[in-house]
């Protein structure tokens, strides 16, 4: 759920990248030109063709058209793109498995056919063996009919936590006027691309593969996806593995604060471990007092950046160290970034580093705050509540407050004129094969106690923990790899209380290196 900026090392690109979207930019999927295979009846056949130079060997793409509005089911169409690696022992295929990396705004069909990950990690080969791998675009993302924002979304001087009703006053009309620009370039599309509508878009696919049922990788914002789909089309799962695990149950307030507590958490986490370990240049240093200096020194009057070529506020640097902090693979980065923000060793300050991760510089930016709005509604109405709700996340998270996830929401959507399809409501899962839950302890996107109360409303689920920090247990756990590997060849979850180490892996990392999920 986290984006990233473009203009850093590649390496730190691909790692900060890890963090609950793809990290893999939009892709030119080619052209439909080749060997179709028939779908169901009442369903178009697939063209599939290979994805051309750069993308992993065999990977083949496609797209589909599916309902722009699946309340006209006849009506206009948009179409997805998809891409799919087929299973390398045919003989012994067990079907489709369907792969989305979070976001919102993250490619499916680019982490499938342009990355190395589902195919470098050790213990995902057997699911190279005997899957059908499928990754595709949700609508209004990357090649699937895109959301199309001419205007920017942020305005460094309009402030995510208003001081007084004018200054809320301006950051809904802001966000009114921003809105209104997609909304008049995007059309009609605007009013659905909500997750509701994308699971109508994966039932959708599941037809057209000709299958009787799907299996189903979700990552971060993937894993909203699979389980409304699980209690929509409960009999239509096979397997499904939900890692980093957001529950669209709660109320956007409640999960603001719940992934406030989880931010600061993970600071402290980093400053202990900068404190002990020598790839952090901060070591010797308190590096939560260089974490506030810069923060304070922004807040008073702004720190250069080479990009994005201005003086970067509090709230920007917040937002950039808040994706570092979800992989400890990047907190040796976060570190030098700090100390270039302090002016540390006396070069000129320079924050690029910091914020070059912040949310709002991504590409996938359009797509991310259009799909939350549908979907993480602002239940601000008017100033006073805002106001009450910004000085409790102060109070929660004294460090990190200026930034979440769902705080940019709960900002970035008050005033968008654009009316919400898929509000947060109860979910519950019911007549479905066991699903498994899996999620870090200390996990600062997608905190730990989001996937135990999921995992109470999922009938029959498990839920395995990694016992450690960073975002996703795929990304942190050869051991949470492999019971995920496991369960989906044989749809047996681990037992009840199963826990992993974290550890680190050179394929994954080297995938991440390539362009991997985030």
């Amino acid at each position: 759920m986290v984006q990233h900026r473009a203009r850093v090392s590649r390496r730190v690109r691909r790692l900060t990248a890890a963090v609950c979207a793809t990290a893999v930019a939009a892709v030119v999927l080619p052209g439909i030109a080749r060997a179709q295979e028939p779908g169901p009846a009442g369903t178009e056949p697939i063209a599939w063709a290979d994805c051309g130079e750069g993308s992993v060997p065999g990977a083949q793409c496609a797209a589909v058209q599916v309902p722009l509005d699946w309340a006209r089911p006849r009506g206009e169409k948009i179409t997805l793109a998809l891409s799919r690696l087929p299973a390398r022992d045919p003989a012994n295929r067990i079907g489709p498995l369907l792969f989305n990396p979070g976001g919102p705004g993250g490619s499916g069909a680019a982490a499938v056919a342009y990355s190395d990950l589902l195919s470098a990690a050790p213990e995902f080969a057997e699911l190279r063996d005997r899957f059908d791998l499928i990754g595709f675009d949700p609508r209004g993302v990357g090649r699937s009919t895109p959301v199309t924002c001419p205007k920017p979304l942020h305005d460094p001087t309009v402030g995510a936590f208003p001081g007084t009703p004018a200054e809320h006053a301006a950051l809904k009309r802001f966000n009114k006027a921003a809105g209104s620009a997609c909304r008049a370039a995007t059309g009609a599309l605007m009013d659905h691309v909500d997750t509701g509508s994308v699971v109508r878009d994966v039932e959708a696919l599941r037809k057209a593969v000709g299958a009787e049922k799907i299996s189903y990788l979700g990552l971060s914002y993937g894993t909203e996806i699979g389980s409304l789909y699980a209690q929509r089309y409960p009999h239509r799962v096979r397997a499904m593995v939900l890692d980093g695990v957001v529950d669209h149950s709660l109320s956007t307030r409640r999960a603001a604060a719940d992934e406030a507590r989880a931010t600061e958490r993970a600071l402290h986490r980093f400053a202990d471990w900068c404190a002990d370990d020598d790839s952090c240049v901060l070591k010797g240093a308190d590096a939560l007092a260089v974490y506030d200096g810069v923060l304070a020194a922004a807040e008073a009057t702004g720190i250069n950046a080479s990009e994005p070529g201005r003086r970067v506020n509090a709230e920007e640097l917040t937002n950039g160290a808040y994706t570092y902090l979800t992989q400890p693979a990047t907190w040796p980065y976060l570190a030098g970034a700090l100390a270039a923000a302090a002016g540390l060793g006396g070069a000129d300050a320079d924050a690029s580093a910091l914020v070059a991760p912040a949310s709002f510089l991504q590409p996938e930016y359009d797509a991310y705050r259009t799909v939350g709005c549908h979907d993480f509604v602002s239940r601000t109405p008017g100033f006073p509540d805002m106001s009450a709700q910004a000085a409790r996340l102060k109070r929660i998270a004294p460090h990190t407050w200026r930034y979440s996830e769902f705080w940019d929401w709960t900002s970035g959507c008050a005033g968008w004129p654009v009316a919400p399809a898929n509000p947060p409501a109860p979910l519950a899962v019911h007549g479905a094969p066991p699903v498994l839950l899996v999620n870090t302890r200390y996990d600062a996107a997608t905190p730990h106690v989001w996937a135990e109360r999921l995992a109470a409303r999922i009938e029959g689920s498990s839920l395995l923990t990694v016992e450690g920090d960073g975002h996703t247990g795929i990304l942190n756990s050869g051991c949470a790899r492999g019971h995920e590997a496991r369960y989906l060849l044989s749809g047996s979850v681990p037992a009840t209380g199963t826990t992993c180490a974290p550890s680190r892996s050179a394929a994954v990392t080297g995938a991440l290196a390539g362009g991997g999920p985030r």
